[in-house]
């Protein structure tokens, strides 16, 4: 018996050498990461790639892993409105038809970029520890949107932003304000307007805070549905990916997001519809969700609020029935601008 051992082992020594050649050739695989080229996006597309670099050994090899740029209409055209020339879903087409055609492997997001229906083929499984979804006011004028002489302009691309600002300061004048965030920074030193809003997520993602005059409280600024949340796409049945992306998510901020978005999905508000929405665990554990549609001058707001246990399936059935409940009140004229 002895013997038969011996004369076996050789057989049984090749077997893990084999092993450890194909598992080598997997992971050299090049995982492909697609993102906008703005300053922020790609600061987002990094965390990305060192989260995924930490999170697995085998993505820290030289070449694992590659930072895929792509150019979106969004980026290209920055004289006019979002709504004027298709909306939001302009920021993340071309990044989705590449994930679509095997160009990359998944598309990192900000979530308030990305339309409530996905494309055929793709999901979006991870959302990464949300950053402060607060606005903050800049002005090199001002310590605060109170002390805004009447007539004074602020720069902002956001209606939902716009409305919120007029329903309480009337007297102000609001401009289309877009391009990325040192772009808008430069704008605003130059004298175009006398103060821009912006996400402080974004400025704290780009180590720019030093820039921030005043940060609004949510009570003063509802934040855009899923502000400061950053969402992972890959394409369906594509088990390698969401093996990746289901170590990287972080469940809390995903169930802020569903209910945010589904809130939004009822509404089945455009562009041109200033609409807000925040949700969030209580210090009860319990999620809390609070939102708003307004016109575009600010002259009508109609809000809501939701408490329910903190899970994705309650989160998106509050989230739609606010919607839901916010459409009844306004009706249907209210969303066709």
């Amino acid at each position: 018996m002895l013997q038969q051992n011996r004369a076996t082992r050789p057989a049984v020594r090749a077997r893990p050498r084999t092993c450890r050649v194909i598992a080598s050739a997997t992971a050299t695989k090049t995982v492909k990461i697609g993102t906008r080229g703005s300053p922020l996006a790609l600061a987002q597309a990094y965390l990305t790639r060192d989260l995924l670099k930490t999170n697995f050994p085998e993505l820290a090899d030289e070449g694992a892993l590659e930072i895929v740029i792509i150019k979106t209409t969004g980026d290209k055209v920055l004289n006019q409105p979002l709504a004027d020339i298709g909306g939001k879903g302009l920021f993340t087409k071309e990044i989705d038809e590449a994930l679509l055609d095997g160009r990359i492997d998944i598309a990192v997001h900000s979530m308030k970029d990305v339309p409530t229906y996905l494309p055929e083929g793709t999901v979006l499984p991870c959302n990464l520890p949300r950053e402060d979804v607060r606005d903050v006011f800049i002005s090199p004028v001002a310590k605060d949107l109170s002390e805004l002489p009447e007539g004074a302009v602020v720069g902002s691309a956001s209606l939902r932003r716009q409305a919120q600002l007029l329903a309480k300061y009337p007297h102000l004048k609001v401009v289309n304000f877009r391009g990325n965030v040192q772009t808008r920074l430069r704008k605003l030193q130059e004298g175009e307007c006398s103060a821009t809003l912006l996400a402080l997520a974004g400025l704290k993602r780009l180590d720019m805070t030093q820039h921030i005059t005043k940060i609004m409280e949510i009570e003063d600024m509802l934040p855009a549905v899923a502000q400061g949340a950053i969402g992972i796409a890959c394409r369906t049945n594509d088990e390698p990916a969401a093996k990746y992306l289901a170590g990287l998510n972080h469940e809390d901020t995903r169930v802020a997001v569903v209910t945010e978005r589904a809130f939004l999905a009822a509404l089945d508000g455009s562009c041109r519809t200033p609409i807000a929405g925040y949700c969030y665990r209580g210090e009860d554990n319990q999620l809390h969700f609070k939102g708003l549609v307004a016109s575009t001058d600010g002259k009508k707001i109609y809000s809501t609020s939701r408490t329910g246990s903190f899970d994705a399936a309650t989160g998106e059935k509050l989230g739609r029935e606010a919607g839901e409940e916010l459409k009844a009140q306004a009706g249907p004229e209210f969303f066709v601008w």
